[in-house]
């Protein structure tokens, strides 16, 4: 019987819920769940609860949580609200066990799973977790969802399976476990895909079911509605709330007030670290907004969800300014190469007939598209996951090159030009903070290679502008990995708006960002556009893509229209 953690070389005198018998995992989401829920209500006590003192890391100044005291009983939902800093996300991952006490920093108080009490005073007597245990019995979904996968598996089904193979599942139970969370997540036609080439909602969706397939009694997301479509937030409140019906105590950490929260059990309001408020979303003023559009106790930078797109008068289109256009696509058309590997072995695994018209062998991504972005102007473009957005955006500056069609910044043909050259003139914000963020501190990661572009004597000026411009001024010598995630967003906004290019290229830029952070980037991407840039971004934030930009397109079937 699995242990979730060792307290100095001694066996715990619970069991953390055995939430998945190793011999049995794949029905773990069926069984499991109703099994631990009826034992831990029998037994009276919470499935797992948190009583911080105070939690500080090695490195911090001041905790970063203080005085937090939170009980889950099976079958609950809560929701931890609050806004960039407020301290949720570091809760979360001392829940889920994947920042454990010492090794990360000091904390005075107790964790509780399922029973078993470990006591903390911040000595190096404290016990000591095994984050690989607990996490049998705490599914989790960071902000970044790839942090969850293996990156050693070459399907998605692979991925799936990943931690039902290392508890030694049998292959029966392993293929009914992974076909069932794929249809709750809508990943059937993905099984066979490269985890690598998913977009940003499909990889949430796959995180997702990475946490839940072994029917952990807990869940715990952070930010999960992030990146996904309409479809996608559907089927995730869908997913929930089957979830808490089979007895899961299901946790989300929100800045964003989406609708399914309405329908929490309790809210816990954080700020600064410390609970501010805490009770049922009606006891809280849930139905009564105030002028900012949020309900009172709740901090003026948490965000509701955007009102219906359709109810939003779109900006008036921008003025033309004259020359060519910032970026111009002819005719453009691109498909991905054909998957070279694993695609029949992994059907062959996981007892799955090919898909019609075989694997997915050249499908075009894009199709015949053509656009103009003229200097100043303000381009969305909106689409379901895996429409090909990213993959649009990545044409701009030559990541990607077109199968067919032609790619122009400021009236000059790209093609032949190398990517480090482009990127001058294009500046692309990836959808992933971490996979353009490598510096030391946030001063130099925003000052990284603009000596060659603009002269040793401007980059203190320009790097100092770009911070401003982001709220970071303050931040210039602090590191970029210990920056919130919004904050890390809109370093990496400041590295491109640094740089001053003729055109910019946003994908997903409001991800991880409350409504204070959405202010300074609606501020920065007109700024940008007032001085001669052209701007498209990519986003599912609706609401924001027509206040925002000029045009709204619609990129799905390879195709772009107008929205």
């Amino acid at each position: 019987m699995a242990e979730p953690m060792v307290s100095r070389g001694q066996r715990n005198a619970g069991n953390a819920g055995n939430a998945s018998n190793d011999s049995n995992a794949g029905n773990a989401s069926d069984a499991g769940n109703a099994s631990n829920a009826s034992n831990a209500a029998t037994s009276g006590k919470p499935v797992l609860a948190a009583g911080i003192r105070h939690f500080t890391f090695h490195d911090g100044q001041v905790p970063a949580l203080q005085d937090v005291a939170i009980s889950l009983a099976p079958g609950s939902f809560t929701a931890i609200l609050g806004a960039s800093g407020s301290g949720k996300s570091t809760l979360g991952r001392l829940l889920a066990g994947w920042l454990p006490p010492g090794g990360h920093g000091s904390l005075a108080g107790f964790l509780e799973l399922s029973g078993t009490r470990l006591e903390f005073a911040g000595g190096a007597g404290d016990p000591r977790i095994d984050p690989a245990q607990w996490g049998r019995h705490v599914g989790f979904v960071p902000q970044d969802p790839g942090a969850v996968l293996s990156t050693v598996r070459a399907t998605v089904a692979e991925e799936l399976a990943f931690g039902l193979e290392n508890a030694g599942t049998g292959r029966g139970d392993m293929q009914a476990a992974v076909q069932r969370t794929a249809g709750l997540l809508g990943l059937q036609g993905l099984l066979d895909q490269d985890p690598g080439t998913l977009s940003g909602g499909q990889l949430r969706r796959l995180a997702i079911g990475c946490a839940i397939i072994a029917g952990p009694p807990v869940l715990v997301m952070d930010e999960p509605f992030a990146s996904l479509d309409a479809a996608g937030a559907e089927d995730l409140a869908t997913l929930v709330l089957d979830l808490l019906k089979r007895g899961t105590a299901v946790v989300i950490l929100s800045q964003v007030v989406d609708a399914l929260l309405l329908d929490a059990d309790t809210w816990v309001v954080l700020a600064g670290g410390m609970v501010t408020a805490a009770g049922h979303p009606a006891g809280m003023g849930a139905g009564h907004a105030n002028d900012g559009g949020v309900p009172p106790v709740l901090p003026r930078a948490i965000r509701r969800p955007a009102v219906p797109e359709s109810a939003v008068p779109p900006r008036r289109p921008a003025a033309r300014q004259a020359g060519p256009a910032a970026l111009q696509l002819r005719g453009v058309s691109f498909a991905y190469p054909d998957p070279q590997v694993r695609g029949k072995e992994s059907r062959r695994r996981w007892g799955r007939a090919a898909p019609a018209g075989g694997l997915n062998t050249g499908t075009p991504v894009l199709q015949d598209i053509s656009l103009q972005v003229h200097p100043g102007e303000i381009v969305a473009v909106t689409g379901p996951n895996g429409a090909g957005k990213s993959t649009l955006l990545r044409h701009f500056n030559g990541l990607l090159r077109p199968t067919a069609g032609t790619v122009l910044v400021s009236g000059s043909d790209i093609s032949s030009d190398p990517v480090g050259r482009t990127a001058a003139s294009v500046g692309l914000l990836f959808q992933q903070p971490r996979d353009q963020l490598f510096e030391r501190t946030v001063l130099r990661e925003v000052s990284f290679g603009l000596e060659r572009l603009v002269g040793r004597d401007m980059v203190a000026g320009r790097a100092a502008a770009a911070l401003q411009a982001v709220g970071l001024a303050e931040a210039a010598d602090e590191h970029p990995a210990e920056l919130p995630a919004s904050a890390q967003r809109l370093l990496a906004l400041a590295t491109v708006l640094a740089r001053r290019p003729a055109v910019l290229a946003l994908d997903e830029p409001t991800v991880a960002l409350d409504g204070d952070g959405l202010a300074l980037l609606d501020a920065a991407v007109g700024s940008a556009a007032a001085a001669g840039a052209g701007v498209v971004l990519v986003t599912h934030d609706l609401g924001y893509a027509r206040t925002a930009a000029h045009r709204l397109l619609t990129l799905d079937g390879g195709r772009l229209t107008p929205a």
